[in-house]
């Protein structure tokens, strides 16, 4: 049988050495296999060690090459002309030697339709299309590895270099040289944008208008014209006219929006909006007034609004005597009915809010109708048992009855008038105060519970259906407040003197 035998790698490494395989028979005696195997490990002691630092890396390695061209090539270190190498290749090599070698960066440069491949130390953009012997201008973009970068910017700082996979012969990683870079020149086309009345000439290497533009610090606002189109192509010497737009603003419907425009006039800018005016709508300022930047147009809503107002027309009453019907009772002859007045109010509106309000019309829609009442003139004389004796009367009403002393009237003792009522008489018992729209001064009256007294004094509280019973000083003052019924005593006073028709009030509840 045929053997594969490859050379053991000492702990200092072995040297690169081109062995080759050997197929021995399988009846090779042993001394012979012996042999080799010394003869092996005796020219790998004699290998001295040299420091190899490639691109800053250091690994020792052990030869028995004589120069340093030599060892690099043992090593598989292929150089390119711009590589370093020191101390120089025919440099020969007596063992403990350091060799730093520093590999130069391949380059690939795209620049006016060619391709040029060269390797550098340069690790600035500008330094090494210098170096290549390509002229660059400050317009011109570069796109280094697929990134822009300016030209004084360095490329690829802090890559790592690539490391080779491991050698067999000499068991450590071989440093290769650091990744290629690939960079691409644009050059700059000078177009002149007209924007305004005002022409700039701008650099770009921008294939569109749209892109140049904005590369190039112009802003565009919504409605800017621009010819040639934002996605025309871009060619040397392009002129690019940009017509900007007002910039105005429009408040409409409650809502207030910026709007970007070419239109000339208020009314071409409503138009152009879609904004339509109806019936009494108008603009502050009007349709015809010039545009401007910075304008405010605002459009006013105008409506108008009748409001109808009612009131109430309160009928009349009208009383007739009746001779037929007893003192103090009544009859409604005619029910009252209430009228009505409307009136007519037209309000204008402006964005909803009122400005204005005019009475256009007013009218009686109904008219009232008058109530008219009868009552009773005829009076009947009457008796009513008291404890003194039967007594003659002639009108019974229904009052509130209060009761009062002259010490309670509000006047001290020593004013004046203090006991003396409205007719002069002295206040106290049997003396009582009354409305004399009701009970005329001086009338005899009798009320149960108190007796009889004279209608003789008046008050600011009493008024209508109310009197006041009065008692002496020296008496107890009972607490009166109830309703009663008083009686009118005979004789009947004459027709003149008597209201035939009462106040209702106070109510009794």
């Amino acid at each position: 049988m045929d053997s594969v035998i490859s050379s053991s790698t000492s702990t200092k490494s072995l040297d690169r050495l081109d062995w080759h395989i050997l197929l021995v028979p399988s009846m090779t005696p042993l001394w012979l296999v012996a042999l080799v195997t010394l003869l092996l490990l005796g020219y790998s002691g004699t290998a001295f060690p040299v420091t190899l630092i490639v691109n800053g890396r250091p690994f020792v390695h052990y030869t028995h090459q004589t120069n340093v061209r030599d060892l690099l090539r043992e090593a598989g270190i292929a150089l390119q002309p711009r590589d370093e190498v020191i101390p120089p290749l025919d440099t020969p090599l007596r063992g403990s030697e350091t060799v730093r070698v520093v590999l130069a960066r391949p380059v690939t440069i795209e620049v006016d339709g060619r391709t040029i491949q060269t390797f550098t130390h340069q690790r600035r953009v500008d330094r090494i299309l210098a170096e290549a012997g390509v002229q660059r201008r400050s317009q011109d973009f570069v796109q280094v590895d697929r990134r822009l970068r300016a030209m004084s910017e360095e490329v690829v700082e802090g890559t790592r270099p690539i490391v080779s996979k491991t050698d067999v012969m000499l068991s450590h990683a071989v440093t290769t040289r650091p990744p290629p870079v690939h960079i691409i020149v644009r050059r700059a086309m000078p177009i002149t944008v007209h924007d305004h009345g005002t022409a700039v000439t701008l650099y770009t290497v921008h294939s569109r208008v749209g892109a140049a533009l904005h590369a190039g610090g112009v802003v565009l606002q919504s409605g800017d014209h621009v010819v040639p189109a934002l996605d025309a192509p871009v060619s040397c010497g392009l002129h690019v006219f940009i017509r900007r737009a007002l910039s105005v603003t429009i408040g409409v419907d409650g809502h207030w929006l910026p709007v970007y425009t070419h239109s000339r006039s208020v009314g071409e800018l409503l138009a152009e909006q879609g904004v339509a005016l109806m019936g009494d709508d108008y603009t502050i300022p009007p349709l015809d007034t010039p545009l401007r930047s910075g304008i405010t147009v605002q459009v006013v809503r105008r409506e108008e609004h009748l409001r109808f107002e009612q009131e109430i027309i309160p009928y009349e009453t009208e009383w007739k005597a009746d001779p037929e019907m007893l003192l103090d009772t009544q009859r409604v002859i005619q029910p009252g009915t209430e009228g009505m007045t409307v009136r007519r109010y037209r309000t204008v509106y402006e964005n909803g809010v009122a400005v204005s309000e005019a009475l256009e019309r007013e009218w009686v829609a109904s008219v009232p109708a008058t109530r008219i009442i009868a009552y009773g003139t005829r009076i009947l004389v009457q008796q009513i048992s008291t404890p003194d004796g039967p007594i003659e009367y002639w009108r019974r009403i229904r009052v509130l009855a209060t009761s009062y002393n002259p010490a309670s009237s509000g006047k001290s003792k020593d004013h004046p008038h203090y006991g003396i009522t409205r007719t002069g008489l002295k206040a106290g018992f049997g003396v009582i105060a009354v409305d004399p729209k009701v009970i005329p001064l001086g009338s005899h009256v009798y009320i149960p519970g108190y007796g009889k007294a004279v209608a003789g004094d008046t008050g600011a509280s009493i008024l209508g259906r109310h009197i006041d019973l009065g008692y002496d000083d020296d008496m107890p003052l009972p607490h009166w407040y109830r309703w009663v019924d008083i009686y009118l005593l005979t004789p009947v006073p004459p027709r003149s003197s008597i209201r035939y028709v009462l106040p209702s009030w106070p109510q009794e509840r």
